[in-house]
C-alpha cells in the first residue's frame, strides 16, 4: 500500500539554549486533509512549525517532505519544494500595499503569466483583498491581515500550508471566516497543518490531531476522539 503521508517529522528536538521546547516529537501529515495540532500557549507548537519550515535549526530528529529528507533545508528551499507557512497573527509587511505583499508571495515564480494566474486566483477567493489592492497593508483591519496572509502563502502555490494560531485575536465572526477558507482550500486539494489553541474551532475541519503538552505529543487520534477526550481537557488546562 502506498504511503499516504506528505510530511513526516520523527524523533524532532529543538532548543532554545538550555531550554529544550520541543522534546522528540513525532508526527505525520497525510495528503489530502486537514491536521490539527494543538496544545496551550507555550506547548511548543510554534516551534515546531518553525523547525519544519527551516526557520529554526532542530537538535535532533528529521522532516520528511514527499518521500525526501528536507531536514535542515533554508525556508526559501522548502517554499520552492511546496510548503508555505501562514505566520502566527497574520504578519504582513505592513509599508507594502496588498498587491505588493502577494508578489512577495510569489518571489519563486519567474513567469509573469503564471503570476498573473495566482494573483486572479487569490483575488478572486478573497474579494476584499481586491479591494484594497492598492491599499497599504498596515491599515488593514485585523481579519484583512489574515487574508492577506493566506493569500500571500498560496501565491507560492504549496502542496501543504503551515497555520500559526489563525484565530488570534480575531472577532468569532471573523474565526468562522478563515476557517470556512482553510477548509474550502483543503476540500480544493490543498493539505494544511493547523497549529491552534482554539481546540473546538480546529477539530470542527480537522481530520486529526495531535495534542502537545510542555513539549511532548501527549495524545494524538482522530479528530473526534481527540474531542470527547478527558485526557485532552486536563492537558489543555495543564492539569
Amino acid at each position: 500500500m502506498r504511503d499516504s503521508a506528505l510530511l513526516k517529522v520523527d524523533q524532532l528536538c529543538v532548543s532554545y539554549g538550555g531550554v529544550q521546547a520541543v522534546r522528540g516529537i513525532s508526527l505525520e501529515i497525510r495528503a489530502g486533509e486537514i491536521t490539527a495540532l494543538l496544545g496551550a500557549n507555550g506547548a511548543g507548537k510554534s516551534s515546531t512549525l518553525l523547525s519544519i519550515v527551516g526557520s529554526v535549526k532542530p537538535k535532533a530528529g528529521s522532516v520528511t517532505f514527499g518521500g525526501s529528507d528536507v531536514t535542515g533545508l533554508t525556508p526559501d528551499a522548502l517554499v520552492r519544494r511546496g510548503i508555505a507557512l501562514i505566520p502566527e497573527g497574520g504578519r504582513v509587511f505592513a509599508r507594502q500595499t496588498v498587491e505588493q505583499n502577494l508578489r512577495l508571495g510569489a518571489y519563486a515564480v519567474a513567469d509573469d503569466t503564471v503570476y498573473r494566474q495566482r494573483l486572479d486566483q487569490v483575488l478572486t477567493l478573497f474579494p476584499r483583498l481586491a479591494e484594497r489592492r492598492t491599499q497599504v497593508a498596515g491599515t488593514l483591519s485585523g481579519g484583512e491581515r489574515q487574508m492577506l496572509a493566506i493569500g500571500r502563502a498560496l501565491m507560492s502555490c504549496p502542496r501543504l500550508l503551515l497555520v500559526d494560531e489563525p484565530s488570534l485575536g480575531l472577532s468569532p465572526l471573523l474565526v468562522e471566516t478563515v476557517f470556512d477558507t482553510l477548509a474550502s482550500l483543503n476540500r480544493s486539494g490543498t493539505s494544511i497543518l493547523l497549529v491552534e489553541q482554539n481546540m473546538a474551532q480546529a477539530l470542527e475541519v480537522a481530520a486529526r490531531a495531535y495534542v502537545m503538552q510542555s513539549g511532548a505529543i501527549v495524545m494524538h487520534g482522530s479528530a473526534q476522539e481527540i474531542s470527547s477526550s478527558d485526557q485532552v481537557r486536563q492537558a489543555y488546562l495543564g492539569l
